[in-house]
């Protein structure tokens, strides 16, 4: 078994109870994309995986695998996003998050991008300075950028006749790296106006109804 073992750097992008002490989570990993994952007594109240085996939490886990399937056998949270998980809409805006990057996310791909993205999106859904609002746009318009389906120019937009910085800030989230991302701020109308774009070419290129989104949208 110890020549299976490896250590993976990740989040808990979901978590699903099965049988009666066991879990299945899908980890977004630095090394190998997206993984499915057993972790076996989770749900036991002295198991050392109870915490993290939940979602957001981020952190290194130990795997190892099966005939058929992977295991975790030990992890070492860095960060729980505890202050997320007891906000209500900060949840919401993380769950979303997770999903789309799971939307987009393949097993046996390289993940640094996302789950840097990922990691650096929560962590700005947490500072009160930022608008969670504005947060969500960069990070919708960073993954497709990621996933190779956002343009990179924007002409096709100027028949729309968006304010200068809206068509600025389009470029700079574009181009921008992540540690970058969430350094600036805009005004309520060219927020909305970025936010159109980015919501346009969310319905173009993705075919999928989020859950997670649904829930959001109906509390703001």
């Amino acid at each position: 078994m110890s020549s299976q073992t490896c250590t993976v750097t990740g989040i808990v992008l979901s978590a699903a109870p099965v049988g009666e002490y066991d879990k299945l989570v899908v980890l977004l990993t630095k090394e190998r994309g997206k993984i499915r994952a057993f972790a076996r007594g989770a749900r036991r109240m002295n198991s050392p995986l109870l915490a993290a085996a939940n979602v957001f939490a981020f952190g290194e886990f130990q795997i190892y695998e099966g005939r058929t399937s992977f295991s975790i056998s030990q992890a070492l949270i860095q960060n729980y996003f505890s202050e997320l998980m007891t906000d209500f809409e900060g949840a919401c805006y993380g769950q979303y998050f997770l999903e789309f990057a799971d939307y987009y996310t393949r097993e046996n791909a390289d993940g640094m991008d996302f789950l840097r993205l990922a990691y650096q999106s929560l962590r700005a859904l947490s500072v009160p300075s930022l608008s969670r609002t504005l947060v969500r746009y960069i990070y919708e318009m960073k993954v497709m950028v990621y996933g190779g389906e956002c343009p990179q120019t924007f002409e096709r937009f100027e028949s729309w006749n968006l304010n200068p910085s809206t068509m600025y800030a389009l470029q700079y989230v574009t181009v921008s790296p992540v540690e970058k991302l969430y350094t600036f701020t805009l005004s309520d109308e060219v927020c909305a106006e970025f936010g159109k774009v980015v919501t346009w070419l969310r319905e173009r290129y993705v075919d999928q109804r989020f859950k997670s989104l649904e829930i959001l949208e109906s509390c703001l």
